[in-house]
This record gives structure tokens, C-alpha cells and sequence, in this order.
């Protein structure tokens, strides 16, 4: 082992996510390249260092450096050096050489205890005095903080956020509460802060703990789609995660509440952000639910012209529905594929363009509103692009429109409700005012919303407010397999598997790897002829993340054969997946920091904007090692750049979740599909799927895997207080007001 003093002459190469740095440092009259991991360096630093010397095959003998620690400048050459390298922000070599000659050893002293004295030097102010010793401190304490947080196995970047969040409170926060950082920074969850707790010697038993871990158990709970979790359930969760006995939870039930982070209600309990969301939208969509029916001669009139002059003929559902959402403030409209619910949409909309309205199409995803858009003939925005996204962070958007600024529509129709979740619904709402009318349509019958709360089925459970199921499957859907099956599986009704269909195929298989054999050649050379589509075009969809057939192994083995490596393609690994240039991706998570612009054909930015949400779908066009970003082209032509550094918000997307598919419609769909926990394989989630496909699905696998699964009717249960809110609401309005 090797111990040597000198200074940093010049860094190399640094990496600012983990800290490893290549520089040159000079002992005496010798120059040596060291490399290692330091939290803090800058060029014209003295240091000890100690390390071992290695040969790289490349770059030559290093020093493999192992502990570094900081030395005071010896002499005035040193301290000149340190303040002239550009560390201190303001302070060139020439200022530098001029400070030391006024102060000369007594430099450092100066600047740290008589900060004002540094005006004695020409072109120092009062106000530059202070900010080069501020400067000076800063760097002095933010090196200690590093030092001391990487103790606690905390990375680099994660580090640098902790201390501008704290500066000198880290020390008492790490050895007394660490969980406080569960909950200021965003980038560390219960698991990193328990972590760090354990390494500070934290008991599992403390309160700080056990209060941190109710809240991340009731984070998780809403990750699998609940708004609450009952006081059992939560606390046998919590004690699970936490190592502890449950008679230690119930008891901090109160403080959480009296620090108004839990709600209690009844026996539930809630994180109090959806708590309030809950409260907030029932008491909305009482203010919106308002009847004012038209005269009756007026409407059938009305309708006629319509029929005239569209073409359209209603039949007795559909001119009902259409009825009810003009007379109503508040309307739903469901029914399942083939029933008329586009036709209905077309009328409505055609009746208030006849009435002068100004009228909002939204939808909660761009696949989805794309669609929409095409079936109407109307602009249909994403919600977030109707309510003017303009950055923020999850949980905590930045709209445009709200309360305050509330959409100028007279009437707003959104599609795919049932992928709506209780926070974008919260976020509509607010910028709704009393008198607009609020069309919600949707297949309820489909999977509910990735995030937490069942809006649409809790709407239309509660019974308030107008609600039109349409049922009846029209002639020319009648002809798709494809929706008479669909109809058929949510019915629990027997469905024939014996390939004698134009659009609905089973093909029968008992291994996965024959599965997969099967799905690759589907994609790669049946089906893009059969439905005149590329093969990106054609969607795996599979019950499960894990497994033989999750996504995770499918998308590794797809990729191979769709996009295969070549010297062309650039390509990336992050997070144990490798990226290609070509690749199909999706976003996993919402960002709503995210800029994304539109690109005419010359490359110029026509269209800017923010956001990019979870399971939006892209292709990789170009990965810049240079410039260190990767571009990918979302729907609607939307070029998203991202740092090669952080991509873990990115994975490939050849198979992807059932119920990632949500609102989304592809020309054709492959399901395989084998076997999978009881709760999972439900009729429910076999429906979503095959309704994704629009010209033609083909399930492959275990037939018995597809009966039990049109056999097995139990959802997995999804707490959400939504519909009791609307109803204790309703019942207590005034009398007379409904």
C-alpha cells in the first residue's frame, strides 16, 4: 500500500451518478494518474492519498486509489493553487495570486473568520468578500457531509440531495429520524431510509419506524390500486414489513391522525392525500349532477335533422342515452365492444354542435384519444394535455387549468373512463365549473385503472346519477368473433375454440418454449400479412410480469428475433436490459418533468411540451453516446430525449401487461397463455385482452387455462370509498335538490 501527498493538477474523467474519478495528481516533481470513488473532488485540492499501483492495458501504470482524505494547503504556492483552479466560483488565477499576496499563510483564516478583511484586495467588494467565503465553507461542509453520508451506503446523487435539503441538519436527522427522508426527498422510499436507519442503529421498534412503515405499507396498498386498506388489514401488513408485533402498530394510529397524515373512517384507514381526493370528487359530481330536461317535441325534432343529415339511425337504447345527456349535468355511458357506444358518442356530440356548445374530448391516454379522434372526426385531447400540463412532480402535477382557471367548455365527454384513476379524476374535477355537463364513457366490465380507486364502477354503484348500459351487439359487430367472444367470456358462456373463425384463433400448445416458438412466428410472418400491419404493430400481451411467459422473458427473447443486434444500431444496457436503436419501449412510470417535442420533416420543433405516462409506448431512434441521450418517438410523433444515465424509467415493450393495454387498440393481439395464480386468471382480465384486438386475437396455449379463466368471475378486491362518499352525499342534500 502506497501513501502519497500532493495536489489534484487535473480531472480526467468523473462520473457524477457514483463518484469515480480519473485524475492527475503531482507529488513533488512526479505527475501520476489515480483513480477511485470520492464524493467530492476539484482540481487544485491538496490530499493524502493511499492506494495500490496497477497496470492498466491501456492507460499504463495508475494508482488504485483506497482512502483519500484533504490536507491544508502548506505553503502560499498551495493555497494559491486551490483558489485559482476554479473551485471557488468568481476566483481566478490572477484574484487568487493577489489574495495571497495581501495574506499570505493567513489566507485560509481570513477568508473562513474575517471575510470583510478579502475587501483590502482590489476587485473585491464587500458582497464578493462574503460570497467567496461562503463558497469556501460550503465546500468544507458539503466534503463532511459526503464523507459522513456515504457511511450509510448512501449513493452520490442521492447524497448531494439529502445535503441541499438539510445542509448542516444531516447528522441529527440520520442518527435520530432517518424516515424523515421518506418523506422530503423524493427518490427515497421507506426501503433506502430503513436501510439507513439500521446502519445508524435506529431499533426496529422505534416510533419514527413503525410510524414510517404504516405510511409505506398504505403507499403500497395504493400502488395495487387502494384508496384505503381496513385497520386489520393494514396492521397485519405493516407488522409483516416491519418485523414487529402488531400490538406496537394500532397504537400510533392516532398520532399519525393528529399529524394529518392517516385519515380514520369507520374502520379504514387512509393515506390522508386520498382521503381528501375521495371527499373532493364526490362533492363535484354532486355540484355537476343537475337535470334540466328539454321539451320533448324539441329534442325528437332536433334528432331528426340529425338523422338527416348524418345518416346515423339511433335505435330506441342509444336515443335514450342521448336524452339523458342533454338533459343531464352528469351522464355515464357504458356497454361493451360492438354496442354502439361511438355511434351514441357521434350523436351527442352533433346535438350540442347543433345548440352552439363548445365541446372538450378527452381521453387518459394518447393511444386512446388518438382513437377517438378517428371515430368522431373531433379533436380528442390526453386529459393532461385538455387540463395544460406544465411540469411538476408525481402526485403533485403542475395543471394549468383548476379551480382557479377552469376549462371553457360547455360540455365535456371523456372516453376510457374505466382507466381513469381517483387522482386524475380529482385533477378534472377541479377544473370543472357547475353547469358544464361531464359525458363519462366506458366499459366497465374491463380492468380497472392502474392507479388507485374503481372511479367509473364506484359512480355507477352508487346510483346518483344518470347511467345508460348499452347491451345490444349491432349487425356489423356481429360479424367479429372477436366481440361475440368477448360478449360470450364476460358472460361465463361457453366459447368455441375450433379455429373456424375470420378474426378469433386458438392455437393449442403445453410448453412454454413451444408457446413462444409459436408467438415469434405469428408476429414475424403470419399475421403482418393477415392484417396488413407491421409486425411492431401486432401486440403480445401476457397475464404476468414473471414467469415463462412474463413480460420480463419475452420481451429479452422478441427482441432477438424483431429487432437482432447489427453494426448499424447503437445500442444501450441499463438495469440488466439492453436498449437498441429500433427498439419498442414503454414509460413505466408517470413524469410529468418530462419535455417532449414535435419535429417537422426538417428537424425543426413545431409543437413543445411536458409529460410522458405510464405505458405510453415509443420506438428508440437514436441512442447519442456522445451527447449521452437516447431518443424516443411516442405516439402523436412526440420526441422524448433521455439522459443514457437514467433510463430506468424505460423497458421493452414487444409483450406487455394486460393490463398495461388499458385503452389501447392494435390490429392484432397474441395472448399466450399457460397458467397463473387463481386471482390473476380471471374472466375479467381475459376480457381486456382479447377486446384490445381490432382485426384479429390469437390465444396460444392450455385451452383448459382459457375455460377456467372464463369460469372464474372473482376479482381481486379493490378497497376504494368512493361510492359510499357519493352516496352519504346524495342522502344528505337538501330536500328537494337532486
Amino acid at each position: 500500500m502506497e501513501t502519497l501527498k500532493g495536489y489534484v493538477s487535473q480531472i480526467i474523467f468523473r462520473n457524477p451518478d457514483n463518484g469515480y474519478t480519473v485524475f492527475e495528481m503531482v507529488c513533488g516533481e512526479t505527475e501520476l494518474t489515480c483513480v477511485g470513488t470520492f464524493p467530492v473532488l476539484n482540481e487544485g485540492e491538496n490530499i493524502k492519498v493511499e492506494g495500490e499501483y496497477t497496470n492498466h492495458p491501456t492507460y499504463g501504470k495508475q494508482l488504485a486509489v483506497r482512502e483519500m482524505e484533504e490536507c491544508e494547503p502548506e505553503d502560499e504556492t498551495a493555497i494559491e493553487r486551490y483558489l485559482g483552479s476554479g473551485a471557488i466560483k468568481g476566483v481566478g488565477m490572477s484574484l487568487a495570486a493577489r489574495i495571497v499576496r495581501r495574506f499570505q499563510r493567513d489566507s485560509f483564516r481570513i477568508i473562513e473568520e474575517e471575510p470583510e478583511r478579502l475587501a483590502e484586495v482590489k476587485g473585491i467588494s464587500l458582497r464578493k468578500a462574503q460570497e467567496i467565503s461562503e463558497q469556501v465553507a460550503q465546500k468544507r461542509e458539503l466534503r463532511q457531509a459526503m464523507i459522513f453520508l456515504q457511511k450509510f451506503g448512501i449513493s452520490l446523487n442521492l447524497a448531494i440531495k439529502i445535503y441541499n435539503k438539510y445542509r448542516q441538519e444531516i447528522y441529527s436527522i440520520i442518527r435520530e429520524n432517518p424516515y424523515r427522508l421518506a418523506d422530503d426527498i423524493q427518490g427515497v422510499g421507506f426501503k433506502i431510509a430503513d436501510e439507513i436507519a439500521a446502519k445508524a442503529g435506529i431499533r426496529v421498534d422505534s416510533d419514527f419506524r413503525i410510524k414510517s412503515g404504516v405510511l409505506y405499507t398504505l403507499l403500497q396498498a395504493a400502488a395495487d390500486g387502494h384508496t384505503y386498506l381496513p385497520k386489520e388489514e393494514l396492521t397485519e401488513k405493516s407488522a409483516g414489513l416491519l418485523g414487529v408485533d402488531a400490538s406496537l402498530i394500532e397504537k400510533h394510529y392516532m398520532d399519525l391522525a393528529i399529524d394529518k397524515k392517516l385519515m380514520v373512517k369507520g374502520g379504514n384507514l387512509y393515506a390522508a392525500a386520498y382521503y381528501y381526493m375521495e371527499a373532493a370528487v364526490a362533492a363535484k359530481l354532486q355540484e355537476l349532477n343537475l337535470t334540466c330536461a328539454p321539451p320533448e317535441q324539441a329534442f325528437v325534432q332536433r334528432i331528426r335533422q340529425i338523422e338527416q343529415q348524418s345518416g346515423i339511425r339511433p335505435d330506441e337504447m342509444q336515443m335514450h342515452a342521448v336524452k339523458e345527456a342533454v338533459k343531464s349535468g352528469l351522464f355515464v355511458l357504458t356497454g361493451g365492444p360492438g354496442t354502439g357506444k361511438t355511434t351514441t358518442i357521434n350523436l351527442i356530440i352533433r346535438y350540442f354542435e347543433s345548440e352552439g356548445l363548445d365541446i372538450f374530448l378527452g381521453a387518459p391516454t394518447g393511444r386512446a384519444a388518438k382513437r377517438m379522434s378517428e371515430t368522431t372526426g373531433c379533436e380528442a385531447r390526453t386529459i393532461h394535455r385538455m387540463l395544460e400540463l406544465n411540469g411538476g412532480v408525481e402526485g403533485d402535477a403542475g395543471f394549468v387549468r383548476n379551480e382557479s382557471n377552469p376549462l371553457e367548455a360547455d360540455v365535456i365527454i371523456i372516453d376510457e373512463m374505466s382507466m381513469v384513476d381517483i387522482s386524475l379524476m380529482h385533477a378534472l374535477l377541479k377544473a370543472i365549473v357547475p353547469g358544464t355537463r361531464l359525458i363519462l364513457v366506458g366499459d366497465v366490465n374491463q380492468l380497472p385503472s392502474v392507479g388507485p380507486g374503481s372511479v367509473l364502477k364506484d359512480i355507477i354503484d352508487s346510483g346518483v346519477c344518470s347511467v345508460v348500459e348499452l347491451t345490444k351487439v349491432f349487425r356489423q359487430a356481429a360479424k367479429s368473433d372477436i366481440i361475440l367472444n368477448a360478449h360470450k367470456i364476460n358472460a361465463g358462456e361457453t366459447v368455441s375454440l375450433d379455429n373456424q373463425s375470420m378474426d378469433f384463433f386458438f392455437l393449442k400448445r403445453y410448453e412454454a418454449d413451444k408457446i413462444i416458438q409459436v408467438t415469434i412466428q405469428l408476429i414475424a410472418q403470419k399475421l403482418p400479412r393477415f392484417v396488413d400491419a407491421s409486425p411492431f404493430d401486432i401486440q403480445v400481451l401476457t397475464p404476468m410480469r414473471k414467469g415463462l411467459l412474463g413480460v420480463e422473458r419475452l420481451n429479452g427473447i422478441l427482441q432477438q428475433y424483431l429487432n437482432p443486434p447489427a453494426k448499424e444500431k447503437k445500442e444501450r444496457e441499463s438495469g440488466g436490459h439492453i436498449f437498441r436503436e429500433g427498439d419498442k419501449v414503454m414509460q413505466i412510470k408517470n413524469n410529468y418533468q418530462l419535455e417532449w417535442e414535435v419535429r417537422s420533416k426538417y428537424g425543426i420543433a413545431v409543437e413543445k411540451g411536458v409529460g410522458i405516462f405510464n405505458g405510453d409506448m415509443g420506438i428508440i431512434r437514436e441512442i447519442n453516446e456522445f451527447a449521452g441521450t437516447m431518443a424516443v418517438e411516442f405516439d402523436e410523433a412526440r420526441r422524448v430525449e433521455y439522459s443514457l444515465k437514467s433510463l430506468e424509467e424505460l423497458e421493452l415493450a414487444y409483450a406487455i401487461t394486460i393490463h398495461k393495454s388499458q385503452g389501447s387498440e392494435y390490429p392484432a393481439a397474441v395472448i399466450p397463455l399457460l397458467n397463473g395464480p387463481q386471482m390473476l386468471m380471471n374472466r375479467n382480465l381475459l376480457y381486456t385482452a382479447v377486446t384490445r384486438a381490432k382485426k384479429c386475437v390469437t390465444l396460444v396455449g392450455d385451452e383448459n387455462t382459457f375455460f377456467t379463466m372464463v369460469g372464474n368471475n372473482r376479482q381481486q378486491k379493490r378497497y376504494s370509498g368512493l361510492c359510499d362518499e357519493i352516496k352519504r352525499r346524495n342522502e344528505t342534500l337538501p330536500e328537494g335538490q337532486a
